[in-house]
């Protein structure tokens, strides 16, 4: 498919690496028009599954990560929340609103999704889809190539630069078109619709808005640390993350920053790294000591040593472990 001055049109599509960001592209591609996907990471989502699609259908992708962008968004998103932290409609407008600056610095003629109208009631109801369009700031410029016979024209439409008739009219929850669709297409591998968005997990999202309620401002490793451990909130200003297993430690231990945070272990027995970041008073890292010999392998009522260690500390403190359940009304 070429424009009137000659050139190929360009498309540059949002790609979360599902079978419908996939189908979306190849329908675009058998019309002639050079494709490329753009995905945007943030601590809550990954490229992984994007990757690996790009490298299975060959198509160039570009990573882009938009945490602190995200965060101010995700704070006070105007339409609210779903189930849990997570603002779809907002996110989908202002991710086409980043990939529409990307369209426009980089020569492409308009954008396209991999969305299906109707198959997820909240987001992708015909007025969620107008709402994030006129959100974004590219109005007509924004392709769902999969349900877009369903959907008003866009500009690229009207103006010939893509055949109508040769997208589809997909819509509802059912997988089957799809499904049947990837197999003429000779697509065998793709992952489950399942979505990859911690936004959505409930677990993750308590811990999120815990975070947002007592940090005025996030780094992006606070959180990467929501994923693992235990969460206590022991008082208004200090958190203790307590590992649960092997991988969880040295995930934590990944992450700690050994300038703000507090590190504490036992020493005689195997039992959980502990975190507080960002400091934590005596009283506080006392704590954190108790609940790092409650969930060791030592006896509950045995004294036992442990190590603390962070900014301008470095001692070993005796503290005798007591059962898990005094902690819980403090866990997040």
């Amino acid at each position: 498919m070429e424009c009137t001055d000659g050139k190929k049109v360009r498309a540059l599509g949002l790609c979360s690496g599902g079978l419908d960001s996939i189908l979306s592209a190849l329908v675009l591609k058998k019309q002639g028009i050079e494709v490329s996907w753009v995905v945007f990471e943030t601590p809550f989502f990954s490229s992984e599954k994007a990757r690996k699609a790009s490298f299975m259908t060959g198509i160039p992708l570009k990573v882009e990560k938009i945490t602190p962008v995200y965060l101010k968004m995700l704070r006070n998103p105007p339409c609210g929340y779903g189930a849990h932290m997570n603002p779809c409609l907002d996110c989908h407008a202002l991710m086409l609103k980043l990939a529409g600056g990307i369209m426009e610095k980089e020569g492409f003629h308009f954008l396209f999704t991999g969305e299906v109208l109707g198959q997820r009631p909240m987001s992708q109801s015909k007025g969620s889809l107008r709402y994030v369009e006129k959100t974004s700031g590219f109005e007509g410029y924004i392709l769902r190539p999969l349900s877009a016979k369903l959907l008003p024209p866009t500009i690229i439409e009207t103006k010939g630069l893509i055949d109508r008739e040769k997208l589809l009219d997909l819509k509802g929850r059912t997988r089957k078109p799809q499904m049947k669709l990837a197999e003429e297409m000779g697509i065998s591998e793709y992952p489950s619709p399942a979505g990859g968005c911690l936004l959505t997990d409930p677990g993750y999202s308590r811990r999120l808005r815990d975070l947002f309620q007592h940090q005025q401002e996030c780094m992006e490793r606070d959180l990467e640390l929501l994923k693992f451990g235990r969460h206590f909130r022991l008082d208004q200003r200090s958190k203790v993350i307590v590992g649960r297993t092997r991988a969880d430690n040295e995930k934590i231990l990944d992450l700690a920053d050994q300038e703000t945070d507090i590190i504490i272990k036992l020493l005689e027995f195997p039992g959980p790294l502990v975190l507080i970041p960002y400091r934590g008073t005596s009283d506080m890292v006392r704590q954190a000591a108790i609940l790092c010999a409650s969930y060791s392998k030592a006896h509950h009522g045995r004294c036992v040593k442990v190590s603390v260690r962070g900014p301008g500390c470095s001692e070993t403190i005796e503290v005798t472990g007591t059962p898990v359940e005094t902690f819980r009304e403090y866990l997040v």
